[in-house]
């Protein structure tokens, strides 16, 4: 197992993947980095507590031990924006969502640094997301990946006033079949509002393992922080919680029932 990231092995055909999830930074990378970079503003928080139901439905899940601000894993490792246009954050991020420094003056990572760190963390998460797929398709006649996110509700960076509360993403229809786009636009998630490809359309993760001809279907979701946390802080709620849980269950459970056809 690499220490890099975390794999949970369940028995159906699906697949979690947290690519936000972890806050650790190594130290020889934090010591070129700034004091709020050391508080991983922008991580997509409580991943893990919020779906904590999906290994007793026998799913597995993968998320990783470090930081976005190490690496981002889902961006793609040519540097290529996945939102021509946008004021994207990079592969190895140097500055926060509000546009603060992560790295002192003269510290940003060089070429050879970025090189390093996907050898040492980008490969081996995609690695083990590929073995894990392949494996599956052994087994069952389909598959799907959820890659699951979350994030403040309003970021002027990336999208005007504030974010609906379920954004789901499929590369604009690319990565996953329309039959399950139609089943999970028909479940009733109020009072949550809720957009298919609107902003988030699906980061590399969906639009690289997404592959509905080979029956392997991927779907992002990036879950409104305000759903779940005291915002602006990081403060967990666990009334929101709970609530947003029912909903997010009923989601998962639609993409496990499809999985199982």
């Amino acid at each position: 197992m690499n220490s890099s990231f975390h794999v949970s092995e369940g028995h159906i055909g699906m697949l979690i993947s947290m690519p936000h999830n972890g806050q650790k930074i190594p130290n020889d990378i934090a010591q070129n980095m700034t004091e709020k970079a050391s508080t991983v503003p922008d991580t997509d928080w409580y991943m893990d507590k919020l779906y904590d139901f999906a290994k007793g439905m026998g799913i597995s899940i993968i998320s990783p031990t470090y930081s976005r601000y190490v690496i981002d894993l889902n961006r793609d490792i040519s540097g290529e924006n996945l939102y021509p246009g946008a004021n994207s954050t990079e592969l190895c991020p140097t500055t926060a969502f509000d546009l603060a420094p992560l790295y002192k003056a003269g510290k940003e990572p060089c070429k050879e640094e970025i090189a390093r760190r996907i050898a040492l963390y980008w490969q081996p998460y995609h690695q083990c997301i590929d073995e894990l797929l392949e494996k599956m398709l052994t087994k069952h006649n389909k598959v799907v990946l959820l890659d699951a996110h979350s994030i403040l509700s309003e970021v002027p960076r990336f999208f005007e006033g504030r974010l609906p509360d379920f954004n789901f993403g499929s590369a604009n229809g690319a990565s996953c079949s329309a039959a399950l786009m139609e089943k999970v636009t028909s479940l009733d998630l109020s009072p949550y509002s809720s957009v298919v490809n609107g902003r988030f359309k699906g980061g590399y993760i969906t639009r690289a393992y997404g592959k509905p001809n080979r029956n392997i279907h991927a779907i992002q979701l990036e879950l409104s922080q305000h759903t779940y946390m005291k915002e602006p802080s990081n403060v967990f709620d666990e009334e929101k919680a709970n609530n947003v849980k029912a909903k997010l269950k009923d989601f998962v459970s639609c993409l496990a029932d499809f999985a199982q056809e």
